[in-house]
């Protein structure tokens, strides 16, 4: 019996490091602090909710960066501003600001905090004062058109046509799931004309999508010259932070950097 025993105890003693390289691994913890800017907010667009952000998020907090993903409502752009003002209140420190699609206008008005150090446009709209989103939309009309108006002054995206115009890079059984969970904007959101325009005074990021459906690439292209950001063209869909996260991220990460 004691045989056995020292037999079982040794075999044990054995399996104790294979088992432990078996378990999974928690995520590293980064040692030291980011250099620059280290709290990132970001703005999602209008047909998608915050979770597809979550790669981009999760790139970032490992390198040791504060991220926080917006849920926006989009009934109302003042609602929104409002909304991101307040996240930049709770920040700790200096703040860039990342805003995808609508976000883009979001952070526009947004991003004139003294926190606020460095803007980011990822495929998003860059309105000056005056401007609506409805309206730089109409100035260069995107490759395709399928938002849907409802009774009540909502507007939605063809559930046959959304991975076609804004996620053609994506697999089907994501953009499916995509097309029949998208959150509704309102035409009231879309219409509102910005009051000012923080890409004025602060420096500006921008990635620009050259496949995308959703947002005409030579309106990116127009409106990021007009503000002296400096841009990343990326060969991708409207949803490039889900196709090509690592890409984005660079981005984001390159703007924290070069701001104090």
């Amino acid at each position: 019996m004691r045989t056995l025993l020292s037999i079982a105890i040794a075999l044990m003693a054995s399996m104790g490091p294979a088992l432990a390289d078996d378990a999974p691994k928690a995520a590293p913890t980064p040692t030291t602090a980011p250099i620059g800017v280290k709290n990132i907010v970001i703005v999602p667009g209008a047909f998608v909710d915050g979770s597809g952000w979550r790669v981009v998020h999760d790139i970032l907090i490992h390198k040791g960066y504060h991220v926080t993903v917006e849920q926006p409502r989009i009934e109302t752009l003042a609602d929104d501003i409002d909304l991101t003002r307040e996240l930049i209140r709770q920040q700790d420190g200096p703040v860039v600001l990342v805003g995808h699609s609508y976000g883009g206008a979001v952070i526009t008005v947004a991003g004139n905090r003294d926190k606020v150090k460095a803007l980011v446009y990822v495929a998003g709209v860059q309105p000056s004062e005056g401007e609506s989103l409805s309206q730089l939309l109409g100035s260069m009309p995107s490759p395709s058109n399928d938002v849907v108006a409802t009774r009540d002054g909502h507007l939605y995206v063809n559930p046959d046509k959304f991975a076609a115009d804004f996620a053609a890079d994506l697999t089907p059984n994501r953009t499916n799931f995509f097309a029949v969970s998208q959150p509704q904007a309102t035409t009231a959101a879309f219409n509102a004309t910005v009051s000012s325009a923080a890409w004025h005074t602060k420096p500006t990021w921008a990635v620009l999508t050259t496949e995308d459906h959703a947002l005409s690439p030579d309106l990116q292209r127009w409106m990021y010259q007009r503000a002296g950001s400096k841009v990343t063209e990326i060969k991708a869909s409207h949803l490039v932070y889900i196709s090509q996260p690592e890409a984005v991220a660079k981005v984001i990460e390159e703007a924290a950097t070069s701001v104090h």
